[in-house]
């Protein structure tokens, strides 16, 4: 299957509580290579492997198939310092 940008946004919205989320697909289309800036308050007092490992948990069958996958994570209150 190959995945949208909107697909991803909406999934890691979701799962997440995200209050903001950006997906670039930075594969020309084929779905095989995404970056994502996502915001949540889920984030609060993990440690940045954590919060990472939550996004993949969210992504874990659609990560089978993307080959590369950059993502950022931030709190609200990080997002809000920016």
């Amino acid at each position: 299957m190959v995945y949208t940008e909107e697909y991803i946004k909406e999934k890691l919205t979701k799962e997440l509580d995200a209050v903001h989320v950006e997906v670039t697909d930075e594969s020309d289309g084929c779905g095989a290579k995404f970056s994502v800036l996502v915001v949540s308050d889920k984030f609060q007092g993990k440690p940045l492997l954590a919060r990472h490992r939550l996004v993949n948990s969210v992504l874990q069958e659609e990560l089978k198939t993307i080959h590369a996958f950059t993502q950022k994570t931030l709190t609200v209150e990080q997002w809000k310092q920016q």
